[in-house]
């Protein structure tokens, strides 16, 4: 991905007459590797399903904008850019959020979201991977309990590379690319169901989301007809070619490895923070947990776990109430041994 858009960066700067093309040629490379690793025919008018995101926010403020009015169920703990678009929909009127309590293990299941759900429900918004614990909702579930009357939205980019999921039970699917993808910030795309493109009023179309967007006639023109309706302004062609390219690796390792190396990962994790004393606050279950392994020790303030985690060569998110490691696909078995060490220490210390 670096040797890619280091590449782009250096071909944008020796402009010639046919620069301007093969950069943009990188948006459609990018909304092709997306849309396979989807598992949709990027042959085909599935690709319309498909349009690119400069991060998730975006995608989430299509979507609390442009529902019909009506209440739409969102989790209370969600990260905030799950939660501002739906409070600043709310405060244009368009819809109401309704906080979702989850269970005691901090769970949004399908029968919560049944209980919640009200005839004023137009759409369900969770994150497809809980970026606290890591539990990974069921996709499938949650739609099959909130119907086809109701839109359900997704934010992916805590699942999206590192476990397989039924992405296209969402009706929108919001992902940026920076994670599990490693794509680089700026980057990451939407896939959109008939129904989403049917219902969603593209209120933040620009001029590359409409009909014959290179008519330059001063004429307002329709939406386009597929996702690219969400499209505001040309995206970054750099940064489309490094998605592209993070994609399109993903592809070539495949996602079901992956995902296997990083499950074995995971559990490795797990039974090391349980031999050194601390507490597993993710989901152990294989089906309800990606690759987020979320710990505390008892007393033991996180932020010094953290620093004797940096101090072994270890990179963890550090939280006021708990540690987070997560284990990419390249992640070896001699990075949980420094983590084992640098637990180890605390106990020593």
């Amino acid at each position: 991905m670096v040797e890619t858009t280091t590449g782009l960066l250096t071909q944008s700067s020796h402009g010639t007459s046919r620069t301007v093309d093969e950069l943009m040629r990188q948006e459609l490379r990018a909304r092709q590797a997306a849309a396979r690793l989807l598992g949709l025919n990027a042959a085909s008018a599935d690709l319309e399903r498909v349009a690119l995101l400069p991060n998730t926010s975006t995608g989430l403020f299509h979507a609390a904008l442009g529902l019909p009015r009506g209440e739409v169920l969102v989790p209370g703990q969600e990260f905030p850019s799950n939660l501002y678009p739906w409070r600043r929909a709310a405060a244009l009127g368009r819809v109401q959020p309704v906080p979702l309590a989850a269970d005691r293990l901090g769970r949004i299941t399908p029968d919560l979201v049944r209980s919640a759900l009200t005839r004023e429900t137009v759409a369900v918004s969770v994150s497809a991977v809980d970026y606290r614990t890591g539990f990974r909702a069921d996709l499938g579930g949650i739609r099959e309990v909130i119907g086809a009357d109701r839109l359900l939205v997704v934010d992916a980019i805590q699942g999206m590379g590192a476990t397989e999921l039924p992405w296209t039970a969402a009706d929108l699917l919001v992902t940026g690319g920076q994670k599990w993808l490693r794509a680089g910030w700026s980057t990451g795309f939407l896939y959109a169901s008939a129904a989403a493109l049917e219902r969603l009023q593209p209120v933040l179309t620009g001029w590359t989301g409409v009909a014959d967007a290179g008519v330059f006639d001063g004429r307002e023109h329709p939406p386009a007809q597929g996702a690219q309706r969400f499209s505001v302004t040309n995206a970054n062609p750099v940064a489309a070619g490094g998605l592209a390219r993070a994609l399109e690796l993903v592809e070539r390792v495949g996602m079901r490895r992956i995902a296997a190396h990083i499950a074995q990962r995971t559990d490795e994790l797990v039974d090391t923070v349980r031999s050194t004393g601390g507490t597993v606050l993710s989901p152990t279950a294989e089906h309800e947990r990606a690759g987020i392994v979320s710990f505390a020790l008892p007393k033991t303030d996180p932020a010094l776990v953290g620093a004797a985690l940096e101090r072994h060569g270890v990179t963890a998110t550090v939280r006021a109430d708990r540690i987070r490691l997560c284990a990419h696909a390249s992640t070896t078995l001699a990075t949980v041994d420094l983590v084992h060490s640098a637990l180890r220490s605390l106990q020593r210390g």
